[in-house]
């Protein structure tokens, strides 16, 4: 438990106060444990900044898997809208905000990969399918720099439409 509260601490520095923002110092203090105690969880910087990326990583997998659809693009939709819905897009922003050496980003382009492959053999029609999910990524980046503008209830029903299309 205490290495989500460390992950915890670290997400919230970023988003309050940005990038410059995030050191191991800063972050024990904000979690309320000794320096001590964050590096037995995390040994340095980048190893905070990998572990946020791959709880992530790990929350949408979560998040796509407790959707109770018939296929994994239309999974991946609903996932999507819920993280936006519940303000978990905010922990996207700001963890690869954190993360300027490409490599730390090495296995979120390995979980994109993964998201935008995965099932695409078993839907209707694969190009549709993965264009709905290419539009998903454009509502998480929409999302994160001007949320107002989107009118996400609409844009959900409109992208579930296309996949509708394809099934009939």
């Amino acid at each position: 438990m205490r290495r989500d509260e460390l992950l915890d601490a670290a997400e919230g520095l970023l988003q309050d106060q940005g990038t410059q923002a995030l050191t191991l110092a800063a972050v024990a203090e904000r979690a309320g444990v000794s320096k001590g105690g964050l590096l037995y969880h995390f040994a340095n910087k980048e190893a905070l900044v990998k572990g946020m990326i791959e709880r992530l990583i790990a929350d949408f997998d979560a998040l796509i898997e407790a959707q109770a659809e018939s296929t994994y693009t239309r999974a991946y939709v609903a996932a999507t809208f819920e993280a936006v819905e519940t303000g978990r897009l905010r922990r996207w922003a700001v963890v690869t905000g954190a993360a300027g050496d490409p490599e730390l980003l090495a296995p979120l382009r390995g979980a994109m990969d993964r998201w935008m492959r995965q099932g695409l053999d078993d839907e209707p029609d694969p190009l549709t399918s993965q264009v709905v999910r290419l539009a998903c990524e454009g509502v998480w980046e929409v999302a994160t720099h001007c949320a107002a503008i989107i009118d996400y209830a609409a844009i959900r029903a409109r992208l579930l439409a296309l996949l509708q299309r394809t099934t009939a």
